[in-house]
């Protein structure tokens, strides 16, 4: 058995970017800084060397709303839970009062004097937004409630950090042979962080799932030099829209045109249905590889094909030019962008035929 390929290793990262402490991994209590910290100091454990020969932190900045502080809500004299019951709307402004709610329409409840605009959900899905607008939006599960929204009671309070301070984490085993050919895994480390002062959004499917297998790898390819250099790079501001990744192609540490292959994991924590492999027409050749390396050794149910999509980090690295998949798992929980993405609910039951799976593939590649 590999070493890396070890279930409660996985497992035990997965409990840890997703505990309390790491608060998220987003904008509020350091969250951010806090796991992307940790991360580096995981590289420097294993082996690796700074991407740049220096630091493991690539350093960018961009603007985000944030929920630092109070996050009360009473609707119909109903004290709601955060997360559970309710969500701010992440370009909300803060506010404090009571109102009276006048129905626009069957979902739409507003509050003219304090400027709130009640909507009620089916589901709670929430995100990160750069600015702050002129009102606040609250999502309501409509669970929650008993009858239609009368009155509300609010203290929320928003903090947007322009200049809010991000890093990438990069590091790289080099090559026996050609190390300046690069074979690259990447993940998103960030996720929504704290909304409020008591609620914190744990993120295990989306993404320590994904980290947690990079650093798997990480971990192996450090005891086990390949031919071509390795290369890792933990992503941030990936929620905020893919900007470690657009940051890097920008200041790239290593020449992109050096880039054998990129694998970009993000959502690894199921797999009852199989992966996804999103560019796989765009790269037909390694996407055969791929499906044949798995129909030889029987390790997953489904490897699926789809087109180019700009929905992780591999997708400004394709622009540029740099061949590149974006691998996802299917089927399992649904749990997404909300308080019930935990540790304890993540099946992680194909971490080790994905881990195979793509240990044969980088050794095809550099064939």
């Amino acid at each position: 058995m590999l070493l890396a390929q070890d279930s409660v290793f996985v497992r035990r990262m997965v409990d840890t970017l997703t505990s309390s402490y790491f608060w998220g991994r987003g904008y509020t209590n350091d969250g951010m800084g806090k796991a992307g910290r940790f991360i580096a100091g995981q590289f420097k454990d294993y082996g690796l060397q700074p991407m740049d020969g220096r630091e493991y932190e690539q350093p960018f900045t961009f603007s985000a709303n944030t929920f630092p502080g109070m996050m009360d809500l009473s609707i119909n004299g109903t004290a709601l839970v955060p997360g559970r019951d309710f969500i701010i709307g992440p370009a909300s402004r803060g506010v404090k009062g009571e109102g009276t709610l006048v129905q626009k329409d069957s979902i739409h409840f507003i509050d003219l004097k304090n400027r709130v605009v009640v909507e009620l959900k089916d589901k709670l899905t929430w995100s990160v937004e750069q600015g702050a607008a002129d009102f606040t939006l609250v999502q309501v599960d409509k669970k929650a409630l008993k009858g239609i929204p009368v009155t509300i009671n609010i203290n929320e309070e928003n903090k947007l950090v322009e200049g809010f301070k991000a890093n990438n984490i990069c590091g790289v085993v080099k090559g026996t042979v050609k190390p300046d050919s690069v074979v690259i895994f990447t993940a998103h480390y960030d996720h929504l962080g704290g909304m409020g002062n008591k609620t914190y959004f744990p993120g295990a499917n989306d993404n320590a799932s994904g980290v947690s297998l990079l650093l798997s790898l990480a971990r192996y390819y450090a005891l086990h030099p390949q031919r071509y250099s390795m290369a890792f790079i933990c992503f941030s501001g990936e929620e905020a829209g893919l900007l470690g990744s657009k940051f890097f192609t920008e200041n790239p540490l290593v020449p992109l045109q050096s880039i054998r292959f990129l694998i970009n994991l993000d959502l690894l924590g199921t797999g009852e249905e199989g992966i996804m492999v999103v560019n796989a027409t765009v790269y037909p050749k390694e996407y055969g590889i791929l499906k044949q390396l798995n129909e030889q050794n029987h390790y997953l149910v489904k490897v699926a094909s789809r087109g180019k999509a700009a929905n992780s980090d591999h997708f400004f690295f394709t622009e540029k030019g740099v061949p590149a998949f974006f691998i996802y798992t299917m089927g399992g929980i649904r749990a997404y962008h909300d308080v019930f993405d935990i540790s304890k609910t993540l099946p992680l039951n194909e971490y080790n035929h994905v881990f195979k799976l793509l240990v044969g593939f980088n050794a095809a590649l550099m064939k």
